[in-house]
Order: structure tokens, then sequence, then C-alpha cells
């Protein structure tokens, strides 16, 4: 592979993140579309019930949440599969993407997984 081309997969890589950006910004609220939901979400998160991770995904930390979690990464993926079309990428890209935004809008105590499996909270 030549620098050029090398250059243009960078500066294509970089069109799409920031598009994936632009349009997770634009579309976070369809992440979560009831806000009975969001509320539901915010209450777990603030229990320790649930925490977010990585990849853009809900995780369950609590053996109780388990089936609204499932509820939840559903209604994300079906976006995310959405995006990931739309933009010619990888559903994991968009989620991470995703995960990037949902820790900026999260509550303070939401817990986040990292990708090496550490659990942190945010403060």
């Amino acid at each position: 592979m030549t620098l050029q081309d090398r250059a243009q997969k960078t500066s294509r890589r970089g069109f799409i993140f920031g598009a994936l950006a632009a349009g997770a910004v634009l579309s976070y609220a369809l992440v979560l579309p009831s806000s009975a939901v969001a509320d539901a979400l915010n209450d777990m998160r603030a229990s320790g019930a649930v925490g977010e991770a990585f990849d853009g995904f809900a995780r369950a930390r609590k053996k109780s949440a388990k089936d609204f979690v499932a509820e939840v990464n559903a209604q994300r993926r079906k976006i995310y599969v959405k995006r990931a079309k739309s933009q010619g990428v990888g559903v994991d890209q968009v989620g991470r993407v995703y995960a990037g935004q949902i820790a900026k809008k999260a509550p303070a105590g939401t817990w986040f997984l990292s990708e090496s499996g550490d659990w942190t909270r945010k403060k």
C-alpha cells in the first residue's frame, strides 16, 4: 500500500467517524426513544444495576436488570445496524462512537466497563 493509499484510507476513516459522531449526536435520543425508558435506565444506572460499556451497549450488573438491558440493547442494535449500513462500516464501529456519546450524556454515578474489563464510576 502506498503512502497516498494510506492517507486516503485514513482520511476516509476520519470522515466516517466524523459522520458517525455527528449522526450520534443528532440521533442520540433514538437510542432511547421513550422518556419512560430513559428514566428507567437512569434509575437502573443510579442503583448500579446497569452499566454502560465501551461498545455502546448496556450491561446488567445485577441479575434483576438482565431483561431490561436486553430490551435496551435490542433498540440500540437496530439503530447501530441501520447507521452501519448507511455509512458502510461495521456495527462495532458505530457502537463505539455511540459509546462516547452515551458516556458524555450519562449521569454521574453511572458505571462504565472498559475494553480491558475494568468497571469505573463516572464522577
